[in-house]
């Protein structure tokens, strides 16, 4: 913890830097990953503050639409796209992705109950040829896929991609080396950026 708190005493030091932060912030994408402390957007994406509009959840999971019961995850994504006005919605998964693999393994939960109705309200269990792969590869690839399946169901992100001014992207991200992969749809498949 030390480090990180001497890192905060000195972060300030340079006002320069963020003096026009204050006046608000216009983010033209809605960076949608993981929770995992080994997927940093900023560092992935070389953005600086301002840049990106972040939404963390366990697994990158975008809940299903339910307007009779909001939750934190949909009002971040309304506020990105009908405040912010935000031009592109990325969902990044990443390799040996624990909740992915909890899913495709049939992992007992039970003693992480919050984690388990989480993952079973939000998520179909992804497909997956072998289970036992510990990057869980296909199966976070897919993940990603269903999630941006999810969002095109709230009607914010439906309304702006008919209007033609948001576009939708899957990344999936390689912890080990740092590449990232972007999925195509002509050709169905991950690619190199």
């Amino acid at each position: 913890m030390q480090p990180l708190i001497d890192n905060a005493r000195t972060f300030g030091q340079r006002p320069e830097e963020f003096t026009g932060l204050a006046a608000g912030q216009s983010p033209a994408v809605l960076f949608i990953t993981c929770s995992d402390s080994r997927v940093v957007p900023a560092l992935i994406t070389g953005a600086r503050p301002g840049e990106l509009f972040e939404l963390r959840t366990a697994g990158n999971i975008v809940p299903p639409y339910a307007s009779g019961a909001p939750t934190g995850e949909a009002a971040t994504i309304e506020y990105a796209v009908e405040v912010l006005g935000v031009s592109d919605i990325v969902v990044c998964g990443h390799s040996h992705c624990g909740a992915v693999g909890a899913l495709v393994r049939g992992e007992d939960l039970t003693a992480v109950p919050a984690v388990r109705d989480w993952l079973a309200h939000a998520a179909d269990e992804p497909r997956c040829s072998d289970p036992t792969d510990p990057t869980v590869a296909e199966a976070v690839q897919n993940h990603v896929l269903t999630q941006l399946l999810r969002l095109r169901s709230y009607p914010c992100v439906e309304r702006r991609l008919a209007e033609g001014r948001l576009r939708l992207h899957g990344w999936y991200y390689e912890v080990g080396t740092g590449a990232v992969r972007e999925h195509r749809p002509d050709t169905d498949s991950f690619e190199a950026l």
